[in-house]
C-alpha cells in the first residue's frame, strides 16, 4: 500500500480518526490507518482520504488490518465496496498457549516473550518475575 503524505489536511483527518496519537504517528502505517479510518471516518473524510488510496489500497488494508479495529459493519461495508460479496471473515486476535498447555490448536509461546518456554511455570511464579522485571525497570 502506498504512503498516506503528511500534509496539513491529513494531518487533521488523522488526529480526528485516530484522536489517541499524535498525528503523524497515526499516518506512518498507512494500513493501521486505513482501518481506522474505514471504522471511523466520516463521509467527507473518506472523500478526501480516497484522494491519496487507490481500491487496490483499500483491498491490501483489509487484507492486512490489524485485529479488532475494524467493526463487522464496517468490514462488511468496505468488502462489499471493493466487489468482495459475501465478505471474507474479518481478522482475528491469536492468543499463545501458556507453557505446558497440551491443546494442540494453540501456537506455542515463544521463548523470547521472557517467559520459560520449558516446562511448566505456575501463576504465581510468571506474576512474580513480571512484577521483578517491572520494578528493575522502574528503577
Amino acid at each position: 500500500m502506498n504512503a498516506i503524505p503528511v500534509t496539513p489536511l491529513t494531518l487533521e483527518l488523522a488526529r480526528r480518526i485516530i484522536w489517541f496519537e499524535p498525528p503523524e504517528l497515526a499516518l506512518s502505517d498507512p494500513i493501521r490507518f486505513m482501518a481506522y479510518a474505514m471504522s471511523y471516518a466520516r463521509h467527507e473524510d473518506m472523500r478526501e482520504i480516497r484522494r491519496y488510496v487507490s481500491d487496490d489500497d483499500i483491498r491490501v488494508a483489509l487484507d492486512h488490518a490489524p485485529a479488532g479495529i475494524i467493526d463487522p459493519r464496517s468490514w462488511a461495508y468496505w468488502n462489499a465496496k471493493m466487489g468482495r460479496y459475501p465478505a471474507p471473515p474479518p481478522p482475528v486476535r491469536k492468543f499463545v498457549a501458556s507453557p505446558g498447555s497440551k491443546d494442540p490448536k494453540l501456537p506455542r509461546q515463544h521463548p523470547a516473550v521472557g517467559l520459560k518456554s520449558e516446562g511448566k511455570v505456575g501463576l504465581d511464579e510468571q506474576r512474580r518475575a513480571t512484577a521483578e522485571e517491572w520494578h528493575s525497570a522502574q528503577r
